[in-house]
């Protein structure tokens, strides 16, 4: 058992959620957030919880060094979003700027963690640090996308610096590492004639099937010259990592759409039915 949380003691920046198993259904057990974080729970018990994160001003300015502590204790589920896309506003002074989340996932939990993309404008600096720690028989799914930034107003692939990284660990063990450097010397160039980029992990044995039907699909797709989106599927242990390429962010969007349907089984409803 991971330690509780600590509703008293949230530092600035700082957003917990805690959720447990309670007389059959998931509820939240804990939740406590302090400027510029926010934290919404519209679902606080059923199937699922859903919860929602969001910060004052709709993202990050500089100096803002925000972070999310979660714990989904054993046999619950949750789905843990954003209210929008997270905009990381200019820093041309490269004043610290940086998001750090860290997951536990108890036994037999799940945790689908899907957060709409990041939008880092012209001159921005960001580093973002994910870790997700599961125990048997825990099923995690991830969505971590970013957008070329403010393209309507001129502003592709314009940010100073994008570093992030995703780690997971099954029982104590690192399965996957998930870096990703992007700086404004070589970006534009690298990224071509696409404006977002999107990878979705699906791991652990409650998404065993899944993972499956996901990989034969993605091997299944024709290979089309000049598509609006490009596809790759990847297995990892226990799972499958898919990373999605497209001219705009709907193109993205479609895409996962109807990668997630299995969700609802999941989840005992559709978070995206409403939101996509």
């Amino acid at each position: 058992m991971f330690n509780a949380i600590d509703n008293h003691a949230v530092p600035a920046g700082h957003a917990t959620l805690e959720v447990e198993m309670v007389f059959g259904k998931s509820a939240v057990t804990s939740a406590a957030a302090s400027s510029p974080m926010k934290i919404l729970t519209p679902v606080a018990r059923g199937r699922s919880v859903w919860a929602f994160t969001s910060s004052f001003g709709g993202g990050l300015v500089a100096g803002d060094q925000t972070k999310l502590k979660i714990i989904v204790r054993p046999g619950a589920r949750c789905y843990l979003s954003t209210q929008s896309s997270t905009k990381i506003y200019r820093n041309p002074a490269a004043r610290p700027c940086s998001h750090t989340t860290n997951a536990h996932l108890d036994e037999g939990s799940l945790l689908v963690f899907a957060p709409e993309p990041m939008q880092a404008f012209a001159e921005s600096h960001y580093t973002q640090r994910q870790e997700f720690h599961l125990g048997p028989k825990a099923g995690l799914v991830l969505l971590d996308w970013f957008t070329a930034g403010r393209s309507a107003r001129g502003e592709r692939w314009a940010f100073a610096r994008f570093d992030g990284r995703n780690d997971v660990f099954i029982n104590g063990e690192r399965v996957l590492v998930d870096p990703v450097l992007l700086q404004s010397a070589t970006v534009a160039r690298h990224m071509g004639r696409f404006n977002c980029f999107a990878t979705l992990l699906l791991i652990g044995e409650p998404l065993k099937t899944a993972s499956n039907a996901l990989i034969h699909s993605v091997a299944a797709l024709p290979v089309e010259k000049g598509a609006t989106q490009s596809v790759s599927a990847s297995p990892v242990p226990d799972g499958v990592v898919v990373r999605i390429a497209g001219l705009e962010v709907e193109n993205v969007r479609q895409v996962l759409r109807q990668y997630v349907r299995f969700g609802s089984e999941l989840l005992g409803d559709d978070p995206w039915a409403r939101k996509w």
